[in-house]
């Protein structure tokens, strides 16, 4: 077993053959042995964008920060938010990268063919880049009990939300300080 401390690895500037605008690259791990997997933490300024690649094997990207663009050859440019995880198939040509008006930062998780994890392509010409993305779809409202329990206790959550957030607060008897106490973590307004 190994463990890499924060703090220790190295960022380093991507490659401008590659990349346009500033983006810093900080490998979190490399293939070591038969392993093929590696995964870097990759933040883009404003505006910063991938060339054009593929991947072999294919590559997934976790939006940790910030708001990006992404678009697959021939498909339209998509707006990419926090939390956001994209699947990229195998060979599928592709860019990705900050909006113009915000960094962004994401991990991304790539597999090595024969040694190789990415063929890389032309630039993304500023045209090409700057076309308005597809408009997203708002996430819908997270409750009260998902906000308290999330995905640990989903049963537990809806509880919340049925019986102290619904049953509780709506009967008429109880006082704002009796409904406070009952639910001290919260405040229903």
């Amino acid at each position: 077993m190994q463990i890499k401390r924060a703090g220790t690895r190295t960022v380093n500037t991507a490659p401008a053959e590659n990349f346009t605008g500033n983006v810093k690259v900080e490998m979190l791990f490399t293939p070591t042995g038969p392993d093929r997997t590696s995964a870097g933490t990759v933040s883009f300024s404003p505006g910063a964008r991938t060339a054009w690649h593929t991947h072999p094997l294919g590559q997934r990207l976790v939006v940790t920060a910030g708001i990006g663009r992404i678009q697959r050859w021939g498909g339209p440019v998509e707006e990419i938010r926090i939390g956001d995880v994209v699947q990229i198939p195998p060979n599928v040509k592709h860019w990705h990268g900050a909006a113009p008006d915000s960094a962004m930062t994401h991990v991304a998780i790539t597999e090595q063919l024969d040694g190789k994890a990415a063929d890389w392509l032309e630039k993304v010409p500023d045209e090409q880049y700057r076309a308005a993305p597809v408009k997203v779809a708002a996430a819908p409202a997270t409750s009260q009990g998902q906000q308290l329990f999330g995905d640990i206790a989903p049963k537990f959550a809806q509880l919340t939300d049925d019986v102290l957030f619904g049953d509780v607060w709506a009967r008429p008897g109880l006082s704002q300080r009796d409904r406070s106490l009952i639910t001290p973590q919260c405040a229903k307004p």
